[in-house]
């Protein structure tokens, strides 16, 4: 953590110093606003967070509660979730007080005796070390609550407002017109003294994160299609008592009066339960809703047999009918309009993909959207970017979210399916274990476009497949000697990662690192050159080299200047981009990096958008030239 550049921090390094539109933050909602978020759950905090980051861009999150969401439904962090929680620095902390899931519990009836369950096996659920993070069950709300300080702490000072409820939306004359404020935002007061009466709020761009019956899907004329929803199950959150022998352990119980998805909760006592209810017949109505608490643990209990559970107290519980459904789009650009205008209303999270909960991909598939748009936004209103990358949120989370709903169709019916009706005892257990990396998270692969490069020299890199996120590897820096994670080091603040894996000549010595370095410092070609005047060299480009000797033969003063740029009113040296490889886990085996070296380019939200030799300049020139494009313009 870098906080000492600007002086002698004798606080809390966490808390930036405030700048830009965070000096003298109004309490009061402004008329005018760059970018206004509806709802304050995952999707919403994430993007809030992310953009809290860039000072001179005035965000405001509205949400119709009071205050603070106290109890949430979603509880499952996958591994991707806490690569994204490392990056916006809370990683560690969530870790310690959550539950981490080490194995599986698998339950199917006796035998001998159908009338009985009995365990018919465990899976480890990491078996293959798709992440060096676990995975979590925490509750939603400690989730809203982390990123919530992570606004507060941020130079922009944000937090949520509460107490508004968003009503509709227009869009105001031309959208392509620049230095106004053309989606007109119609809000109610839901408390207060003012409750009830309306509010008019003017904005750039309006990020719709309301949930499943999103009043903004609805202004955009977006619409939910998919299933109708057949099978019940009913959820709760529950203090209790009982001989059951697994209740501390992740489980899928099968038995021949229904299934339950056990998952211990964080705190070492409460779990939750995922009911079989049954099916749902078209004339139902919706009654199966009115299945009450006493009748949901009943059930649990005809499932669980010769298993008994006495609750002995409710924290919260429902019934929901499994649905899939998505949208056609994320943001309010209709097909005939796609290259003709830019969106100015976008849609995220349960507002665009709605599925089962069992999957645990709800909360974390959501905020991976909202990880996605953020960046964009801050970095086309600060002029990085031309506003043709806001473009690219719908087109690449769109497919994500049919592949979340693919998958949770197959995982819903597998739970739902009773023992009898399997092919094999185990193969609710094997398609756990086959398909661990989706659900961790990680088979996200954005296509190639304008934020992403064609595969041309992927097997210059095979470990960091393009358009996949950064898996981090353990790597030695030179100026402390200390191990670390490579991936670990980049933070949410909004700057591309450019990895300079070196050939295997020593620092200082002529190679082609030494002529990429001298060209990123000095080519008005460089991506580095689109920095502002007066900003740090670093400000938008993280740039780190990578050697492969050992920490200890490298030399810190021949490595070239642009791995150890000027920061700070001081222009102080920064030393900790330059590192050697860790002799038990060399980087350039692990991730099957070619000796001849490679440049590694990662997005803001960790994505690898690039593969590049060490001596394509004029290829890294390229590509970022459209994304730079209205910086490139200003400078010109």
């Amino acid at each position: 953590m870098q906080f000492h550049h600007h002086g002698y921090v004798s606080g809390d390094p966490r808390i930036q110093p405030a700048a830009g539109v965070g000096i003298n933050r109004p309490d009061e909602l402004p008329d005018e606003v760059d970018v206004l978020i509806v709802g304050t759950g995952p999707a919403g905090m994430i993007t809030a967070a992310q953009l809290s980051q860039f000072p001179d861009i005035t965000t405001r999150i509205v949400e119709r509660r009071p205050g603070r969401l106290a109890i949430g439904q979603a509880d499952g962090i996958q591994a991707r979730s806490v690569e994204t929680f490392q990056a916006f620095g809370f990683a560690e902390r969530i870790i310690a007080e959550a539950y981490r899931i080490t194995e599986m519990a698998f339950w199917k009836p006796d035998p001998s005796d159908p009338s009985r369950i009995v365990r018919g096996g465990r899976a480890v659920d990491d078996e293959m070390g798709i992440s060096e993070f676990p995975h979590l069950i925490v509750n939603q709300a400690r989730v809203l609550d982390y990123f919530a300080e992570v606004m507060a702490n941020s130079p922009t000072r944000m937090r949520p407002d509460y107490g508004y409820e968003f009503q509709s939306l227009e869009i105001a004359g031309d959208p392509n017109e620049e230095n106004q404020y053309p989606v007109v935002v119609t809000l109610v007061h839901t408390a207060g003294e003012l409750e009830g009466q309306q509010r008019t709020v003017r904005a750039k761009y309006v990020v719709g994160a309301d949930g499943a019956r999103s009043k903004v899907r609805q202004s955009i004329g977006c619409t939910l299609a998919g299933d109708q929803a057949n099978h019940a199950w009913g959820v709760m959150d529950v203090l209790a008592v009982t001989d059951f022998p697994d209740i501390r352990e992740k489980c899928a119980i099968q038995a021949e009066s229904g299934s339950i998805l056990l998952i211990p909760r964080e705190g070492g006592h409460l779990f939750r339960m995922y009911v079989d209810l049954g099916e749902v017949g078209a004339d139902d109505h919706r009654a199966v809703r009115n299945t009450t608490i006493e009748q949901i643990i009943a059930k649990a209990n005809e499932i669980m047999h010769p298993y008994t559970v006495e609750v002995r107290n409710v924290a919260w519980h429902s019934v929901y009918e499994v649905g899939h459904r998505l949208t056609d789009r994320f943001d309010d650009v209709l097909p005939e309009q796609l290259g003709n205008r830019s969106p100015r209303v976008f849609i995220t999270g349960d507002a665009c993909h709605t599925h089962s909960a069992k999957a645990g991909q709800g909360m974390n598939v959501s905020m991976q959207d909202g990880f996605n748009l953020g960046w964009k936004l801050g970095h086309v209103l600060e002029g990085r970017s031309p506003e043709a990358l806001l473009s690219t949120y719908s087109a690449e989370r769109q497919v994500v979210a049919k592949n979340l709903i693919d998958f949770d169709k197959e995982w819903s019916t597998l739970m739902a399916k009773k023992p009898e009706e399997f092919d094999d005892p185990s193969e609710l257990e094997d398609f756990y274990v086959s398909t661990a990396e989706f659900p961790a998270g990680f088979m996200t692969q954005y296509a190639p476009s304008m934020l992403v490069g064609e595969p041309v020299h992927q097997d210059l890199a095979a470990g960091f497949p393009i358009g996949k996120r950064f898996k981090s590897a353990p790597v030695v820096r030179v100026c402390d000697t200390n191990p670390l994670h490579l991936g670990h080091q980049a933070m949410a603040d909004g700057r591309w990662r450019i990895y300079v894996f070196a050939d295997a000549s020593p620092a200082g010595a002529p190679s082609p690192v030494a002529d990429l370095a001298e060209w990123l410092a000095n080519s008005p070609d460089s991506p580095l050159a689109a920095t502002p005047t007066g900003a740090d060299r670093d400000a938008w480009f993280d740039v780190k080299v990578i050697y492969q000797q050992d920490h200890r033969t490298i030399d810190i003063n021949a490595v070239p200047a642009v791995f150890k740029p000027e920061v700070g009113p001081f222009k102080l040296t920064y030393l900790e981009k330059v590192y050697g490889v860790d002799p038990k886990e060399d980087i350039f085996d692990v991730r099957a990096i070619d000796r001849s070296g490679a440049i590694v380019v990662v997005r803001p939200d960790q994505y690898v958008a690039n593969i590049l030799p060490l001596t394509a300049t004029a290829e890294l020139a390229a590509f970022f030239a459209p994304i730079l494009g209205a910086r490139k313009a200003q400078t010109v």
